[in-house]
């Protein structure tokens, strides 16, 4: 299984526009992050968690032909606002996108994509059919199992999902015990850790650092990054042997 980090910056990406600051001027391509997005390759098919701002660009540099289903963390238009751009494979390969999120979600994707549910319909609008998941039950596409776990993101619940020895979350502020044992025995960790200073809604670079302890992965990754964080190559030397931070177009191989 393969894992592609199509986007590890925050709702804003780096650089931020019209920011002057030095990471958002810096030449290096690993401080350029647009939103939040994985990809999940298993066995020649495709399967993304997020579709934001940047989901058509995101796309195209990583040259993919076809998704099996896009699946929503949470409502937030950093993470859904780039359903619309599912049409090319609607299009190419005669199907409707399964599209999975919890029942809040898909009260949020219905009304602001109001024009895919609400007759009369006009030709080229995406095509999708809705899965209902929850933090209580693992659900299977084709044969990858995906197991929900629920996060707060300030007080919004939030899912991020594990996937065999994978878990990746992103917009994470607490996570409940019962929701951390499902977490427990991860080999490959992606979590969001926004800036050193503390965050209302997101963990800090410190509460990811004690989080990856706490959940002793084989290796961790920390996307979700602001430029508030740093450059890339400074903070990197800071952290644990087996800490990095994510960047986007990183591919990792997970067993």
């Amino acid at each position: 299984m393969k894992i592609h980090l199509l986007g590890t910056g925050t709702s804003q990406g780096v650089p931020v526009i019209g920011c002057p600051c030095p990471v958002c001027q810096s030449d290096d391509p690993r401080d350029k992050r647009l939103r939040s997005s994985i990809m999940i390759e298993h066995e020649g098919l495709n399967y993304v968690i997020d579709a934001g701002p940047d989901f058509r660009q995101q796309l195209l540099r990583a040259k993919v032909k076809d998704i099996e289903a896009v699946i929503f963390t949470h409502e937030h238009i950093d993470h859904m606002i780039g359903l619309d751009d599912v049409r090319p494979f609607n299009f190419l390969h005669q199907k409707d996108m399964p599209l999975y999120a919890s029942e809040r979600v898909q009260e949020a994707v219905k009304r602001v994509f109001k024009y895919i549910f609400t007759p009369p319909f006009y030709p080229g609008i995406p095509r999708v059919q809705l899965h209902t998941i929850s933090k209580e039950n693992p659900f299977t596409i084709n044969d990858l199992k995906f197991t929900p776990i629920e996060v707060l993101h300030h007080k919004l619940p939030v899912l991020g999902f594990r996937i065999g020895d994978f878990t990746y979350i992103t917009d994470a502020k607490t996570i409940a015990p019962q929701e951390m044992d499902k977490i427990r025995g991860t080999k490959v960790l992606v979590v969001n850790a926004l800036r050193k200073e503390e965050h209302i809604s997101h963990f800090n670079i410190e509460e990811a650092l004690a989080f990856v302890e706490e959940i002793k992965p084989e290796k961790a990754y920390f996307s979700h990054c602001s430029h508030l964080l740093g450059f890339h190559e400074e903070i990197n030397k800071e952290l644990p042997a087996n800490v990095e931070l994510a960047y986007d177009g990183l591919v990792l191989e997970v067993d």
